[in-house]
């Protein structure tokens, strides 16, 4: 029996009775696996080599930094958050800086589960989202019931968009059925709200192995792809990122829905951030450069944007004294 992959074919196994039900769909996960090409990693990193060596012009270099700004996931993720913390946190998403004009919004604020609320009373009258993690981040170690309940319930509490991780055990021991279920399931539990799905390629060991983790995470439903959860070292890199990116683009190309890329973790400069920026616009094009579809996970990447943005307005640099750590 031959099965020809498409996301139409997978979103419709539930019309396939019993026991083909199942087999249909272990053949289709097997051809997402099996249909992930083989990754060129010197090839990668000297198109990385290339991109990275492309300046942005002056005059276009402010718009840059501020669309940089646009696509921060603002974060806080630490045992020792309070609702103090995760207030001040949203002011800051909401006027990044007081004295600096035209200064966007931030793309959202990313918290636990149980602050979801907090942030989203805080930003009440914004466009921005509330983020938040669940599945048991950071480790994923948890029961499927438990990670469905934790995401049911940041989403009760308001949270726009959820950010899950995938079960590295199971992927590394070759059982993607479970990752794949397990990411349809949270999918499911989502209900109206996006869900980021992230890899955490440090612990992916290869390339090979992030493209198959990004082509079964676009299958199984997710809305974004993403890095890493910042707490496992490397997180983000320019090479994940494309290999990452390439995936998205030929998900695009197979099946016409746009997935957005989020790169968490290890970006803490403007001038890598905009290397990110070319990156993204040279593989997938300018229709990917919004929030919409590109977010950086990385807090301490917004006060050097903001820095940059000083320097540009003043030909200065303001001391790091002036902007604010949360």
């Amino acid at each position: 029996m031959c099965f020809n992959l498409s996301l139409h074919s997978i979103i419709s196994i539930n019309l396939v009775p019993g026991n083909l039900m199942h087999l249909y769909k272990m053949a289709s996960i097997k051809s997402i696996i099996s249909n992930s090409p083989a990754i060129d990693q010197v090839g990668i990193e000297e198109r990385i080599s290339r991109l990275t060596k492309r300046s942005i012009k002056t005059s276009s270099k402010m718009d840059a930094l501020k669309m940089a700004i646009s696509m921060m996931d603002l974060t806080t993720l630490d045992a020792k958050d309070t609702p103090g913390k995760v207030k001040q946190l949203c002011a800051k998403a909401i006027r990044p800086h007081e004295s600096i004009p035209d200064i966007p919004s931030a793309a959202a604020v990313c918290v636990y589960p149980n602050m979801v609320a907090i942030a989203k009373n805080a930003l009440q009258g914004t466009k921005i989202k509330v983020a938040s993690v669940a599945t048991a981040f950071p480790s994923g170690m948890s029961t499927r019931d438990i990670k469905l309940r934790e995401t049911r319930y940041a989403v009760a509490e308001g949270a726009d968009e959820i950010d899950m991780v995938i079960s590295r055990g199971h992927f590394l021991m070759g059982d993607y059925n479970y990752v794949f279920d397990e990411i349809a399931a949270i999918k499911e539990a989502c209900g109206e709200a996006h869900l980021k799905v992230i890899l955490e390629t440090g612990e992916l060991s290869t390339l090979d192995n992030v493209r198959k983790a990004s082509d079964l995470a676009m299958y199984a439903g997710a809305d974004f792809i993403k890095t890493s959860t910042g707490k496992i070292q490397p997180a983000a890199t320019l090479p994940v990122t494309l290999v990452m990116l390439e995936a998205i683009r030929d998900f695009y190309y197979n099946e016409g829905k746009m997935i957005g890329m989020k790169p968490a973790g290890g970006i803490a400069t403007a001038k890598l951030a905009l290397q990110y920026l070319v990156v993204v616009k040279e593989t997938l094009g300018e229709a990917w450069l919004t929030p919409d579809y590109f977010r950086f996970g990385a807090s301490s990447l917004a006060n050097d944007l903001l820095m940059q943005i000083q320097k540009q307005l003043t030909g200065i640099y303001q001391s790091p004294d002036y902007f604010s750590k949360d």
